[in-house]
This record gives C-alpha cells, sequence and structure tokens, in this order.
C-alpha cells in the first residue's frame, strides 16, 4: 500500500529538498525548537533536526505534517530504549 493512502499517524515520511527545505509526515509533537535545533515526536520515533536559521514554516499535528526552512545539518533517530546520559553515566549507571 503507498504511503500516501496511510492515516497520516501511522505514515512516517521525510523528505528533504537540498539542505534548505524538510517535509516531515507523522508528526504526532514539536517537543522543543529553536533556530539550531528542532525535536519532534514521530510515529517512528523522535527525530532531531540541527542546522542554522531553522524556521517552522508549516505546522499540522491533526494532519501530522511539518515544514521547515532553514540550513539543515543533520536528522537524528533517537531510540526509546537507548540509555540517556553521556558515556560516564551508561558506565557507572548514573
Amino acid at each position: 500500500m503507498p504511503y500516501d493512502t496511510l492515516p497520516p499517524a501511522a505514515a512516517h515520511r521525510v523528505e528533504l529538498d537540498g539542505r534548505e527545505r524538510l517535509i516531515v509526515s507523522g508528526v504526532d509533537d514539536v517537543d522543543r525548537f529553536d533556530e539550531n535545533e528542532i525535536v519532534m515526536t514521530t510515529s517512528a520515533g523522535t527525530l532531531i533536526v540541527t542546522g542554522e536559521s531553522l524556521h517552522i514554516g508549516k505546522l499540522s499535528l491533526d494532519g501530522g505534517e511539518l515544514h521547515v526552512d532553514g540550513r539543515i545539518d543533520s536528522l537524528l533517530y533517537e531510540d526509546a530504549d537507548r540509555p540517556s546520559g553521556g558515556l560516564l553515566s551508561r558506565l557507572f549507571g548514573g
């Protein structure tokens, strides 16, 4: 079944146009954002977008879609089961 026939909450898609425009579908919530970082919860896990002059151009939580403009440097997914904290806290259980 093509992704565009699935309900928005179930379909997760990332479309990057160059490094200037990003469209993410399957967005459940935006946890925090500023001009250098956007952290969002998606149906595929937590997605962290970093860059410069980041701007949320469109946010539709009903449709689960987020549009970002600016210079995008990285996209990173965080696994929910990954230990939090730095290396020392993971080593020593702190």
